[in-house]
């Protein structure tokens, strides 16, 4: 693990313990965790235009008190994502909600997909024994990793929704990827335009999460 990463951990562990208490907080006043990559993290973005920002502001002209931690570390695979679950969870310090959404690095770098379903699968282990109510982040493949490699990545998510019994929204990037006039000049990374519109797609998935007892 580099310098930089270690130092964006531990900032995100020094910001939960502030923001959530043992024990959990009360419903007016609810903690999500965005744990994922550079799309939470919010990759080639000012703060406030990032994913979480964008979130927490969206949720609460709807009318919820919410803080959307980002959890989100550039670069992040599921095996990078599975080393510091555990850790960041292990103190009894709970979310109300965690929006799990890694995956994609793993495609882009053609890990293979049996690797990338079990890290998830552990993840969701780790969040159902310690009883974090979950929404899955879906991802899929690029198209020109092959026709073999998108239909095994693509099921992992869907499966293990079921598996878990966990609201799944099929695709983080849906509606943006492909658009030049919603991603930076990578063609990977949403701009602020593209995370508006991201944010706008997922959030009810989040208030029917947040909702469920």
């Amino acid at each position: 693990m580099n310098g930089l990463k270690t130092i964006k951990i531990f900032a995100l562990f020094a910001l939960f313990l502030a923001m959530k208490p043992p024990g959990g907080m009360a419903a007016d006043n609810l903690t999500i965790l965005a744990f994922g990559d550079s799309l939470t993290a919010g990759y080639g973005l000012a703060a406030d235009q990032g994913f979480t920002h964008q979130l927490e502001r969206e949720l609460e002209k709807r009318g919820i008190n919410v803080s959307v931690i980002n959890g989100g570390v550039s670069g992040d695979t599921t095996s990078g994502g599975l080393s510091r679950l555990e850790w960041l969870l292990g103190n009894g310090r709970k979310p109300d909600l965690v929006l799990l959404e890694l995956g994609a690095n793993d495609a882009l770098r053609g890990i293979r997909p049996e690797i990338t379903r079990a890290n998830l699968d552990q993840m969701m282990r780790i969040l159902d024994k310690t009883a974090v109510k979950t929404l899955i982040m879906g991802m899929l493949a690029p198209p020109n990793m092959g026709p073999e490699y998108s239909a095994a990545f693509n099921r992992i998510y869907p499966d293990l929704a079921q598996k878990y019994n966990s609201p799944l929204y099929p695709f983080f990037l849906d509606g943006v990827a492909g658009s030049p006039a919603l991603n930076q000049r990578d063609g990977i990374h949403p701009n602020p335009q593209g995370v508006a519109i991201i944010v706008q797609k997922v959030a009810p998935y989040i208030m029917d999460s947040l909702r469920t007892p």
